[in-house]
């Protein structure tokens, strides 16, 4: 006889709450449920082991952000990451070193995300259009992200203190819009100036116009508009005039 799905899934349900209160993570799972059907329970850590140790980092940051932002810093534990993810804490210790070591990754995580999708930005022929591409895709990564987000600019964490190999994770995460501001100095379409500053200076309206939305001070249908028009008006500053000079000179 066959048994009802509904009666299944209770099943089922009930042995996933008895695995987490027992807070324990060996192989796959496996209970016996009545006339001889049987559910083999996978969790989200031994489904990363099969795709390799980067997958398994990504799905302990995740957790561990999710929990960060959703419950506070008092919710960030080892423990509490372990059970989430179905392992034990051993694992975290040795790839993370402890706490301070999973929230220093946390951020570095964060920044080379931003890295990744600016470099994956197609380059325009016009080296303005790129930058304003960039700053776009600044803002899109920063609504589809918005823990990590967070956690790189918000201080989510009291006390935390960002390593040297973070902090440089952080510089390097800008360097294509650098690279674009240079572009734009070198075609003639920004006056002289140091590069490195122009885009920090880009970067703090992108970061004040992103915050704010995230925020929900920007509503929907005024965000992208606000933010379009805020960085026309920045990049203004740094035209060159007709002499070739930027106008901020």
């Amino acid at each position: 006889m066959a048994v009802p799905t509904a009666v299944l899934l209770i099943l089922v349900a009930a042995f996933l709450t008895w695995c987490v209160r027992r807070g324990e993570s060996p192989g796959p799972r496996v209970t016996t449920l009545p006339m001889g059907y049987s559910v083999t329970v996978n969790t989200s850590y031994q489904d990363a082991q099969r795709a390799g140790q980067a997958a398994v980092r990504t799905v302990i940051l995740d957790h561990a952000i999710d929990l960060l932002v959703t419950e506070g810093p008092a919710a960030l534990t080892m423990r509490r990451i372990a059970t989430g993810i179905g392992a034990s804490t051993k694992v975290l210790y040795t790839m993370f070193g402890g706490k301070e070591g999973l929230v220093d990754a946390l951020y570095r995580e964060g920044f080379a995300r931003l890295r990744r999708v600016q470099q994956q930005v197609p380059r325009a022929e016009d080296p303005l259009t790129h930058l304003n591409d960039l700053a776009a895709a600044y803002r899109a990564h920063a609504l589809a992200e918005p823990a990590y987000y967070r956690v790189m600019f918000e201080q989510t964490m009291p006390g935390f203190r960002p390593s040297a190999e973070a902090l440089g994770a952080a510089e390097g995460a800008f360097d294509a819009s650098v690279a674009a501001v240079q572009a734009c100095i070198d075609s003639g379409v920004f006056g002289p100036g140091d590069a490195h500053e122009i885009s920090k200076l880009l970067w703090a309206a992108a970061h004040g116009a992103v915050s704010l939305e995230i925020a929900g001070h920007f509503p929907p249908e005024a965000a992208a508009r606000r933010f379009t028009t805020l960085m026309a008006a920045v990049g203004q500053a740094f035209l060159a005039d007709e002499q070739g000079q930027g106008r901020t000179s």
